[in-house]
């Protein structure tokens, strides 16, 4: 049976459609047409029920230089606040997962897309031998929601009566909401300013409630995914996953070229060496509204050249986009290649990402 949300009864009674993904049974639309709650990310400020995100919390005296030699960013700089986007790798340099590093005043929270967790443990417990670490799992106790949008941060300084609140991304803090803490963590899931709300269980209906009241709209999975596309987010399990090597996916700031062995690090310094990867992760820009199909191929003459992962239809540009694996020699932006769909032959133009270029905050 699929897991459900602590809030799945709320948004039962909002008349909520739900898509099972991943294991999990998520809203998938609060609205008939997803392009309303789009429109609410893009004029105020839209809720994502992140049930499907979980943590791990790393406690000990050598939680440090182990997760130093398990993930491709470097942990030393960081001081209690900061966070960072990371990957763990095999010997092989493909990614196992994706995480972000938050770093509080004694542990490291993992958290990441909670259908990995097991993976992770798994991968990580293997390599955990005489270090001092011990793991922890709070995630009976804290549950994630994501405030994105035009006006994130004006509604979440109403509600939490001007808290400081983190600047940069991945950075976090410690607030305060009816005498409760809640974890604040500066977070794009959109393209737009956002903040991930880590909030404690009981605390979870009245924290929704009060976001609700003061204008945010409840946006579900489908207008989540245009707005990520937009964005140009690649996604685990739609745009890579253990066949991809970390430098293919461009994930550019869950990287450190600097510092030292950690898993995986021959096979991405040997391939920054080199220059390039074989195939990476690109925006496209398709003729027509109609989205492109998971696994629809691009070529360029007679070549194949690319296979498409990801497509929607994107509102802000009123045509259809996608990411897609793009061979090294045709991915530059301009470029224009051939998509087939569904039998036929559609124009395709590789772009940068993001794919649509949001005002700043």
């Amino acid at each position: 049976m699929a897991k459900r949300s602590t809030l799945h009864e709320l948004h039962e009674r909002r008349r909520a459609t739900f898509v099972e993904q991943d294991g999990w049974l998520l809203p998938e639309k609060f609205f008939p047409q997803p392009v309303m709650e789009y429109t609410g990310v893009t004029t105020a400020a839209g809720i994502y029920d992140l049930a499907n995100r979980a943590m791990l919390q790393f406690t000990g005296e050598d939680r440090l230089s182990y997760l130093q030699g398990m993930l491709s960013n470097d942990l030393k700089p960081l001081q209690m606040f900061d966070g960072q986007q990371a990957a763990i790798l095999t010997q092989q340099g493909k990614v196992v997962a994706d995480v972000r590093v938050l770093c509080s005043l004694n542990s490291f929270y993992l958290d990441f897309w909670e259908p990995l967790k097991e993976k992770i443990l798994t991968h990580l417990n293997r390599y955990l031998v005489a270090d001092d670490v011990e793991i922890h799992d709070p995630n009976e106790q804290w549950k994630m929601l994501s405030l994105q949008g035009a006006r994130a941060k004006a509604m979440l300084d109403q509600l939490l009566a001007h808290a400081d609140l983190p600047a940069e991304p991945h950075h976090h803090g410690m607030v305060q909401f009816d005498g409760a803490p809640v974890c604040v963590v500066r977070a794009d899931w959109s393209g737009y300013d956002g903040f991930d709300l880590i909030v404690q269980t009981a605390q979870l209906s009245a924290f929704v409630e009060r976001l609700t009241e003061l204008g945010a709209l409840w946006v579900g999975a489908a207008a989540q995914n245009i707005l990520r596309l937009e964005a140009g987010i690649a996604r685990y399990g739609s745009d890579f996953s253990e066949d991809n090597l970390l430098l293919e996916v461009e994930l550019n700031d869950a990287v450190s070229f600097s510092k030292g062995c950690y898993l995986g690090q021959e096979v991405v310094e040997r391939i920054r060496s080199r220059g390039h990867v074989n195939k990476k992760l690109c925006g496209l820009l398709l003729d027509g509204k109609e989205p492109a199909s998971a696994g629809d191929k691009l070529s360029a003459g007679d070549k194949e050249v690319g296979q498409i992962t990801s497509s929607v239809a994107s509102p802000a540009l009123e045509r259809a986009i996608a990411l897609a694996y793009v061979n090294k020699d045709f991915a530059a932006a301009g470029t224009k290649l051939i998509l087939r769909h569904d039998g036929k032959d559609l124009d395709a133009t590789v772009t940068t990402r993001p794919i649509v270029n949001r005002p700043a905050p």
